[in-house]
């Protein structure tokens, strides 16, 4: 293995899968993806493509034009974003291509990019893997951003700013003031701005998702990713989107070229037919995700002061703390083959102080998170 990958962190979701794989029956908080399938006109949508001899063949390397427009038509629609001159969209085998995409596009080796801690694991695992520096500023207790420690961790080698909202690993969502402050400082410094949004429309209790893409005057140094695995069921395609500075559309492209040639083209259209339908396919489960929300943080509560957490306000997932000298992975080992429950360690996240662990609960029906819940109520009084 060479020096620069023997650096990045081992991906941890195949590692707790093996666990799983060994003790059958485990119930898996781990993975983030929700319960739900495509929307069925996605299936017609790729049935229609067999006969036709060109979509056997390579398609353009940014994305059809059909799924293109759809996306535009989303981003204005959905996202108060009307894509400029200025701005280009790509569409990317997912999210995680976005994010890689654009530090290929931006950065140097050596050059920092600010994440907040805890971060999204494959986040840092990319910057690592470039070369580049991931600066991590802790979050405070709430997990929120505190613009005074961010700015100290600024440098001049500092390239991006990371934004996740709403949050993976810790289900916060940013309010519109702080990111708008964050984006103004982007503008200021000379620097990127690159917001991750792939569980945009996962929100509760009336707090709204924003996107700084919609600022005016944010076009030429923001970085939006979109993903369709959450928001539509749709992990296993790999297809997301990113709205980029034009500036940067040809770096982008050679990166793609490079990595994929060109978005798989079934799932591009699956992925037409799925914005077709639009944001009204994901938001009928967000009331059901937020019962069973509420289900985990009732049985949460039973731990008291030996388990710390705040009840998240987007995405699917709980950032728990958990009072024991013990290390995270080793917790959530004893949990598989003792208890048979999956959660993820939080040194995954960057959380080292501390024994920290994710709790996702988009993937399972509320009848079989309440069994988990009670697997792992038990285990953790057991630490």
């Amino acid at each position: 293995m060479s020096l620069r990958m023997d650096r990045v962190q081992d991906p941890i979701i195949p590692q707790v899968a093996g666990w799983i794989r060994e003790h059958p029956g485990t119930i898996s908080l781990g993975q983030g993806v929700v319960h739900y399938a495509p929307p069925s006109l996605c299936k017609e949508s790729v049935d229609r493509l067999w006969e036709n001899p060109k979509n056997h063949l390579y398609s353009p390397v940014g994305g059809i034009e059909p799924l293109k427009k759809a996306i535009r038509a989303k981003l204005k629609q959905d996202n108060g974003v009307e894509v400029s001159e200025a701005q280009d969209v790509v569409v990317t085998a997912g999210a995680n291509m976005g994010f890689l995409n654009a530090l290929l596009a931006i950065t140097e080796p050596g050059d920092e990019v600010i994440l907040f801690s805890p971060y999204y694991f494959n986040h840092e695992m990319a910057i690592t893997m470039l070369g580049c520096t991931p600066i991590c500023v802790l979050l405070d207790d709430g997990y929120n951003i505190d613009i005074e420690q961010l700015t100290a961790h600024l440098s001049s080698r500092t390239k991006a700013i990371v934004t996740v909202s709403p949050n993976n690993p810790t289900g916060t969502v940013y309010d519109r003031a702080l990111l708008e402050t964050i984006n103004e400082l982007c503008a200021q410094r000379g620097l990127y701005h690159i917001s991750d949004e792939a569980y945009e429309y996962f929100v509760y209790d009336g707090v709204m998702h924003f996107s700084p893409a919609s600022i005016p005057g944010s076009a030429n140094h923001t970085i939006s990713l979109f993903s369709l695995s959450k928001s539509y069921g749709f992990a296993g395609w790999r297809i997301g989107y990113m709205l980029i500075p034009r500036s940067l559309s040809l770096a982008v492209a050679k990166a793609q070229d490079t990595n994929l040639i060109c978005p798989a083209l079934a799932s591009q259209h699956a992925a037409t037919a799925a914005l077709d339908v639009g944001g009204a396919y994901p938001k009928k489960y967000i009331a059901g995700l937020q019962e069973v929300r509420d289900l985990v943080g009732e049985r949460l509560g039973v731990l008291g002061a030996s388990c710390s957490f705040s009840i998240p306000e987007g995405a699917f997932y709980f950032m728990i703390k958990v009072d024991t000298d013990r290390s995270s992975l080793d917790v959530v080992e004893y949990l598989i083959r003792k208890h048979k429950i999956a959660l993820i360690p939080g040194i995954a996240f960057g959380m080292e102080n501390g024994c920290y662990l994710r709790i996702a609960f988009g993937a399972l029906q509320k009848d079989t998170v309440s069994e988990g819940m009670d697997r792992l109520v038990e285990g953790l009084k057991g630490i």
